[in-house]
């Protein structure tokens, strides 16, 4: 698995400046897009499937900032497992120490797996001036992490970090829109991905999960020590909820393991 440098927008990439262009499915986000990307007009860019799952440019702002206050600053590369359009990579990439300068994380390791939503990425990027500051690599980021753990050999030499001093972000699909409708949502029927799976795989470095704002805490806590707290942090836009981030150390037991 390789790092990639600049990918062409193709045909999958849009940025719609009317109403009429946008697939009708799509035009209730799209009426929301100064919302997700205040600089919109700018020329951002994005596939139909990111209109879906995008986080909000303000959230992933607040975001960036929390998660490099909570996440330990012996942590200094950071690995946004899905990139999707750039979002929350950009604001990694843009965050900074308490002196407003110096760059919070010494490496930003996006991973995307879909070529023209990272095309995309990159794009946006360049329109905040990080597409430089960020390590792009097209692919699956479980197989990354994989390679990573057990054979960090096979990767480029940037690709090979510490995992000692690595955290991660994920921002994995949430099956869809049909979440909105749970009251409290089943974090084992998340599509492609539950919460088991993601956990499994992260497990062994500091991570922050984005997930459905209706998540089931229970579930999340089943996944931390007795006796351990963390911070489970609810972000809103405009006065309503979007989503929760939980923020998860690395398990200290090597040995057990969740059931998927």
């Amino acid at each position: 698995m390789k790092q990639v440098k600049k990918l062409p927008l193709t045909n999958e990439c849009h940025h719609w400046t009317r109403l009429g262009e946008v697939p009708w499915d799509l035009q209730k986000y799209w009426q929301q897009r100064y919302t997700i990307f205040p600089y919109y007009n700018e020329g951002i860019y994005m596939t139909e499937a990111a209109w879906y799952g995008v986080t909000p440019e303000p959230v992933a702002n607040q975001i960036a900032y929390e998660h490099a206050s909570i996440i330990s600053s012996t942590k200094t590369t950071v690995i946004d497992l899905f990139a999707g359009v750039g979002a929350n990579a950009i604001s990694l990439a843009l965050a900074t120490t308490q002196d407003g300068i110096t760059p919070r994380w010494e490496k930003v390791i996006a991973i995307e797996l879909d070529a023209a939503t990272l095309a995309c990425a990159q794009h946006n990027a360049s329109l905040h001036g990080v597409a430089d500051n960020i390590i792009w690599v097209l692919g699956d980021s479980f197989k990354f992490l994989e390679t990573l753990l057990h054979s960090p050999e096979k990767l480029e030499n940037d690709l090979q970090v510490n995992v000692a001093t690595t955290a991660l972000f994920a921002s994995p699909p949430w099956g869809g829109p049909g979440y909105r409708t749970d009251e409290i949502f089943d974090l084992s029927t998340m599509e492609p991905y539950n919460l088991a799976t993601l956990h499994e795989a992260y497990r062994t470095m500091d991570h922050a999960l984005y997930l459905p704002r209706t998540s089931d805490l229970r579930q999340i806590a089943k996944l931390i020590p007795d006796g351990t707290k963390i911070e489970v942090v609810q972000y809103c836009v405009e006065g309503a909820s979007k989503a929760m981030v939980a923020y998860i150390p690395a398990a200290q037991d090597e040995d057990s393991h969740m059931e998927t």
